[in-house]
């Protein structure tokens, strides 16, 4: 067995590990949210609060280490957001009102923004491309399953110890996992360059193409699964049981799809499964929005339009993001991050734009939806593909 593959066996695991304690700052705190008003002093919409700062001090954390990942080592990032995060949450733990718990849960996201940023170029330095694409479409199966999975631990670590327990466990496997990788060195150097920034990526047309498709395809889902269980329970009648249903069947779809997207990228090429997987994704959520126009209303129906679109996602999910790191140049760190960050805008953007008529059934949410899958595919026909030429550099930079 090479050094390499030494090296891949632990680095895989610990950047599978790590990013998904950031999504669970979210999720595993979520079930403990109602309680917080009573436990600290505080209102409802004060509670709110405590997942709106962290998803905001995500996004600065994130441009944050994109840019410090060309002064510093990466193992010494990584390691520091794992540190900062452990001891965050412990403290986050002891807050003794509202707005303290606020305050720290922005620091919380921000500095527990570091895996995102750094996993995709570790995973670009440990493997070559197809096991690459074939290492981010696990990662992104496990990462899918948070959402749905860490509410559950949630709800039971209330129940246990209260509302403290959650930010206890986030902090105590933090650090173990800085522990870990203090102990047991594993996480490469990623590819940087020490001139440009987010400035010469945003105005490059080539990077803009992946980094943009990919996050209107990932966003359009996010927007119409953050606004369904509204519009199923409310809306139309239907029970949580029927979203729930709805969002395993979208997320098995991904999954499968996404564990054979680098063979199928290696057999008929990146660019081809990016294209099929865009107008898989954008054909559903078109399906979803002739059917809502219609006045339909079953639950079963809409679970069949929305597969579609976990599916597409799985397809071009994993070389897409590999393409969009690739397309940075050797900025790998803030390519990432631009990425992750354009993901979080669509789904919030959309999100905010079908608030208003969350309350008039499928149809508006379906549009949106259907809105930035087409972004997408526009992205995909209007801007550069990555050429072979550009591929070989990239290459050529990342080797040295």
């Amino acid at each position: 067995m090479s050094n390499r593959t030494k090296i891949a066996g632990v680095a895989l695991p610990m950047v599978v590990a790590s990013t998904v304690l950031g999504l669970m700052g979210t999720d595993l705190v979520l079930p403990a949210v109602p309680s917080l008003p009573q436990a600290l002093s505080g209102a409802p919409a004060e509670a709110q609060l405590v997942l709106a700062a962290y998803v905001a001090g995500t996004c600065v954390g994130l441009l944050a280490y994109g840019a410090l990942g060309d002064r510093f080592p990466t193992r010494t990032l990584f390691v520091a957001s794992l540190l900062l995060t452990g001891l965050i949450s412990f403290a986050c733990a002891f807050a003794v009102d509202i707005w303290t718990l606020i305050a720290l849960r922005a620091l919380q996201g921000a500095v527990a923004a570091g895996p995102a940023v750094f996993a995709p170029g570790i995973i670009r330095a440990i493997y070559d491309e197809q096991r690459a694409v074939r290492a981010i479409g696990v990662l992104g199966s496990i990462e899918s399953l948070a959402p749905a999975l860490a509410p559950i631990l949630g709800a039971w670590l209330l129940t246990l110890g209260g509302w403290r327990l959650s930010f206890e466990l986030i902090g105590g496997a933090a650090l173990a996992l800085a522990a870990a990788q203090l102990a047991f060195p594993s996480i490469p150097q990623t590819s940087r360059r020490t001139k440009g920034g987010y400035g010469v990526l945003l105005s490059d047309p080539v990077f803009l193409r992946y980094a943009l498709s990919q996050a209107f395809v990932l966003g359009g889902l996010l927007v119409f699964v953050f606004g369904a269980p509204a519009v199923i329970v409310n809306g139309l009648g239907e029970s949580l049981t029927d979203f729930i249903v709805m969002q395993v069947s979208c997320v098995s779809g991904f999954v499968l799809t996404a564990n054979v997207a680098a063979g199928l990228a290696q057999r008929f090429g990146p660019e081809r499964m990016i294209s099929i997987g865009t107008l898989i994704a954008a054909l559903g959520a078109a399906l979803m929005f002739v059917y809502a126009v219609a006045g339909g209303s079953s639950s079963v129906m809409i679970t069949a339009a929305f597969m579609p679109v976990g599916i597409g996602l799985g397809l071009r999910g994993p070389p897409g993001f590999y393409r969009a790191v690739e397309a940075s140049h050797g900025d790998d760190a803030r390519g990432a991050a631009l990425v992750v960050l354009a993901i979080m805008a669509s789904a919030a953007v959309g999100t905010g734009l079908v608030a208003p008529f969350i309350a008039k059934g499928l149809a508006p949410l379906a549009a949106v939806a259907l809105l930035f899958q087409l972004a997408a595919v526009a992205c995909l026909m209007l801007l550069p593909k990555l050429n072979a030429t550009r591929i070989a550099d990239s290459a050529l930079e990342h080797r040295s």
